[in-house]
């Protein structure tokens, strides 16, 4: 392929992957519900949308019950007044919704969907992705999710709230007190493989993956994430009982939307790369016969992932602001430092071969 065709194919692609995530997104919201109201002992959205099946006496019984509820929140989203406050900064009001949108989009362009597929790779890369190949993709991650706080802090600012600046500042010290520890952690898997290429870091995990190595650095990348993420029990910058919902109090009808779309798709995102770094991405059973595959386990990975983040949600509470503070700086800070210079001191001591004797000890 020329490069024009590779940039072309690279926008078809994004273009696929993009809808298919949006509609991830959507669904997102309907299984949030639906695992919470379940482990509240709660119904849940059942009514819009469903399957009627014959049932014992006069009951009816719902199939798929609530499937059509991300539709229906999506217009009436469309159409629900959107005011903006007198004293608003109408550009930065306006800008702020986008800011935190397209990082959560740009993030999937690096994650190796899956392996070589005949006639739908193109020959010059070994998997499946928006931009494959990329050498610098580790550092790209950690540079697009660091954006995201921008859309936060500006909306906090621009709404001329107090419980809006106050979710913005929350948001900006949340944000440096875990980007340090996942960034930190996020450097183990890239030193182990030897690349900051995430499908070179997948292939490296081919027979075992990085959390049997690293289960350390893989837990801590998880905690922060779920900080980044701003969900529960780190959702400060947007606690309802204090600030009345934080930066996006003002926020109403598509541009409130936009903010709800940005933390479901990096909540996907964030799945994908935690799957994609410690635990064999879209490698899995039979995969290397048959690539396509890979977007199944893949997927299968991501909708753990958030399970597990629901699940988290319903289970714990939120933490004080200076517990919130103290975790980060205090504990898992000082955790990934350490783990990071440990990692790093024994990769060196291998290539020198001074675990040689050790190996060779025990028949390796």
């Amino acid at each position: 392929m020329t490069l024009g065709q590779i940039a072309l194919w690279g926008l078809v692609v994004g273009l696929v992957m993009s809808l298919v995530v949006i509609t991830g997104f959507a669904y997102t919201t309907l299984l949030e519900r639906k695992v919470l109201a379940r482990m509240q002992a709660r119904v849940g959205p059942n009514r819009a949308g469903y399957i009627p099946l014959p049932g014992r006496g006069k009951q009816e019984k719902k199939l798929l019950a609530g499937f059509m509820q991300p539709a229906a929140d999506a217009v009436k989203l469309f159409f629900k007044e959107d005011p903006t406050p007198a004293k608003a900064d109408w550009l930065v009001y306006n800008l702020a919704p986008m800011l935190a949108v397209i990082p959560a989009i740009l993030i999937l362009g690096v994650i190796p969907w899956a392996g070589k597929i005949p006639g739908l790779v193109p020959e010059q890369y070994d998997y499946f992705a928006i931009v494959p190949g990329l050498d610098v993709a580790a550092l790209f991650v950690l540079a697009v999710t660091s954006i995201g706080v921008y859309g936060v802090v500006l909306a906090g600012w621009a709404s001329n709230s107090k419980y809006a600046v106050l979710g913005g500042i929350r948001a900006s010290a949340q944000m440096i007190s875990y980007e340090l520890a996942m960034s930190l952690s996020l450097l183990v898997p890239v030193m182990i493989a030897n690349s900051m290429d995430l499908g070179v870091i997948v292939a490296a995990q081919k027979g075992q993956w990085f959390i049997f190595l690293q289960p350390v650095a893989a837990i801590v990348f998880c905690i922060a994430a779920l900080a980044e993420l701003q969900r529960a029990p780190f959702d400060l910058l947007e606690a309802e009982q204090e600030l009345s919902a934080g930066f996006n109090v003002e926020y109403a009808g598509m541009r409130f939307g936009m903010f709800f779309m940005a933390e479901y798709m990096k909540m996907i995102s964030f799945s994908a790369i935690a799957a994609t770094l410690f635990f064999g991405g879209y490698r899995g059973p039979f995969v290397d016969q048959v690539p396509v595959l890979g977007f199944v386990y893949l997927f299968i990975k991501i909708f753990i992932g958030l399970f597990l983040m629901i699940w988290i949600r319903a289970t714990f509470p939120r933490l004080r602001y200076d517990q919130l503070m103290l975790f980060g700086w205090k504990v898992l800070l000082p955790i990934s430092v350490v783990n990071f210079l440990v990692v790093a001191v024994f990769i060196v001591l291998a290539e020198e071969g001074l675990f040689a004797p050790i190996l060779s000890f025990f028949g390796f």
